[in-house]
């Protein structure tokens, strides 16, 4: 009865193995057949007499041992020697010194070998399974996959991908307004392969610049093909991102190529990306420049560049300032992080435009604080509110004498014309 269960058990093992995706066949037969010479060894000291043939398609193995004719009273190792009488049983015109070559049955080695051959086989075709998948998935590094969400964790969600492999996508890695559910196929880039104790884990992002340049790739043909590079990517993931393309060839516009007509071709990776805002624009070597197109759609006056310092002093209309900063500063920190320069914005004011106003309170060591207090008295805190008052309705509204007023105005202005 055991015999039976363990001949069960060893043709559940042969199917087992058959089915393995990823192990190629040499590989296969390679590794039963080791797994088989181990236990032969453990148990006669050696398998070099033997002859494993191992039947993958099948799922079954031969084993054959080859033993030399000898005496009968000269029989001395049984596993490498077969006696005269022995041998004649198996044919009548066996000699002496002749080889003889039968077949064993492994079962008949005892249900421990059975054992250790089972164990032997799973421990190495799991190590090589882990392998494979360690190499498979090291060469995609950088690369999209698309799996299956099998389950999803706090910190974290399973994939299954086709081969059954798992895949991991940590929260910290998927886009803040993603939202899946079990059974749903999810696009990613493979970030990374750890390898602890011989346990490959690979890790998945949705977050990371190279997700966005490989789906640029997939929708912008001249991108796949090289005639446009993407040169630089900045991304705040779910929210904006900004990407720098340049073209090899003149007659190409890869701006106009990357967004398509219509935005027909970035519309696809807008919606991978969760409505991600993004600012496709031309690179340039020209640095001023290249922080003028990072910090699209604010049209900036002038830029001073401190080289050493990876800063730029950038100066804009008033109007332009809340568009190069962005909603919470969003705009300026991408092109801060496109280009590589810690970004200052400043308010560009003209020459014929007034200068900033001045508080009354300043001019305390040149008017009275009593007078100070009467224009405070009918709301006029700074020098330009004052200034904007007619002399009589000044006149009028404090109750100060003319010379005062009169006293009063030529230092205002006397401190604007100085500016």
């Amino acid at each position: 009865m055991s015999s039976k269960k363990e001949t069960i058990s060893l043709i559940d093992t042969f199917s087992e193995f058959k089915e393995l995706k990823n192990i190629d066949r040499s590989t296969l037969i390679s590794v039963m057949e080791e797994s088989f010479r181990n236990v032969i060894t453990k148990m006669f000291g050696t398998d070099e007499n033997y002859d494993v043939i191992i039947n993958p398609d099948k799922g079954d193995f031969e084993i054959y041992r080859n033993r030399t004719v000898v005496e009968d009273d000269k029989l001395e190792d049984p596993n490498m020697e077969i006696s005269l009488t022995e041998a004649k049983k198996i044919d009548e015109d066996y000699e002496v010194g002749e080889e003889v070559t039968d077949t064993v049955d492994f079962l008949s080695f005892g249900r421990r070998a059975i054992l250790t051959l089972r164990q032997t086989l799973s421990s190495k075709i799991l190590e090589l399974q882990k392998d494979n998948v360690f190499s498979k998935y090291s060469e995609k590094v950088g690369q999209i996959v698309s799996a299956e969400l099998y389950q999803i964790w706090k910190k974290e969600m399973l994939l299954i991908d086709d081969e059954g492999n798992e895949l991991y996508l940590p929260k910290s890695e998927q886009i803040p307004t993603d939202f899946y559910r079990k059974g749903d196929t999810v696009r990613a880039v493979v970030a990374m392969v750890e390898n602890k104790n011989n346990n490959p884990k690979i890790i998945l992002s949705r977050i990371s610049p190279v997700f966005l340049e490989r789906l640029f790739e997939l929708e912008v043909p001249e991108i796949y093909e090289g005639l446009i590079i993407i040169k630089k990517i900045a991304r705040m993931p779910g929210e904006r991102a900004k990407v720098a393309v340049e073209s090899y060839d003149d007659r190409i516009d890869p701006v106009g190529a990357c967004v398509g007509v219509k935005g027909s071709r970035i519309h696809g990776i807008v919606r991978e990306l969760r409505n991600e805002n993004i600012d496709v624009i031309n690179y340039t070597n020209n640095i001023s420049l290249f922080i003028s197109r990072a910090l699209s759609p604010a049209k900036i006056s002038s830029i001073r560049i401190n080289e050493a310092e990876k800063k730029a002093e950038v100066y804009l209309k008033p109007e332009e300032v809340s568009q190069a900063i962005g909603k919470g500063g969003l705009n300026i920190k991408l092109a801060s992080m496109l280009t590589g320069y810690t970004l200052d914005v400043f308010r560009d004011i003209d020459e014929d435009e007034e200068i900033e106003d001045i508080y009354l309170d300043e001019f305390s060591d040149e008017i009275d604080q009593w007078v100070i207090d009467a224009l405070k008295a009918i709301g006029c805190d700074t020098a330009k509110s004052v200034l904007a008052i007619p002399r009589q309705d000044l006149i009028r509204r404090t109750d100060l004498e003319e010379e005062t007023i009169d006293e009063l105005l030529k230092i205002l202005k006397a401190e604007f014309e100085e500016e």
